[in-house]
């Protein structure tokens, strides 16, 4: 685990290529789970459908290879929130992070179990930007694979069971 200070423009886009998210981050380093990156409580965020300022601190762990993302958030955020997202892509200096946003996403209330949200958007969303059937198939896949891992107290796996502490500490 290096600890690191670099600004990272995340840059979340719907399907079709309108702004879902996009935001500063800090890159925090990296494990063998991936890149980790923290967002402060009151960073503003950029969407198609306006702004607002992030309600608490989290990290976000960005997995190589992978179809998601995983937030975990400081109190009173939930204490994860795992976006179901095309594979995450750096430029080329790891400043930039770009995905497209798959809507489905698996949450993990404080003391709750995970559960699937927004699925009625995935199937709108399905529909009016035409999500090829390999895409479909994946998200879906990726987003029963997030409800399994993200059980909790150590029911899960890493780096949902536990691992995320460390980082989260780090902001606090």
């Amino acid at each position: 685990m290096i600890a690191e200070s670099i600004s990272v423009l995340v840059d979340i886009r719907k399907y079709d290529g309108s702004v879902s998210a996009r935001w500063t981050a800090t890159r925090l380093g990296e494990d063998g789970h991936g890149v980790w990156l923290s967002t402060a409580q009151g960073v503003p965020v950029i969407s198609a459908k306006g702004g607002w300022t992030s309600r608490f601190a989290y990290v976000m762990l960005v997995p190589r290879g992978e179809w998601w993302t995983a937030t975990f958030c400081a109190d009173p955020g939930p204490e994860m929130y795992c976006d179901v997202c095309t594979v995450p892509e750096w430029n080329a200096d790891g400043t930039a992070l770009r995905m497209m946003d798959l809507d489905l996403g698996v949450v993990r209330p404080r003391g709750g179990t995970a559960h699937i949200e927004d699925e009625d958007e995935f199937a709108e969303h399905r529909v009016r930007y035409g999500y090829p059937d390999g895409v479909v198939d994946k998200a879906r896949k990726t987003c029963e694979w997030l409800t399994e891992a993200g059980r909790r107290d150590g029911d899960g796996v890493e780096p949902f069971a536990s691992v995320y502490r460390h980082w989260l500490g780090l902001i606090r």
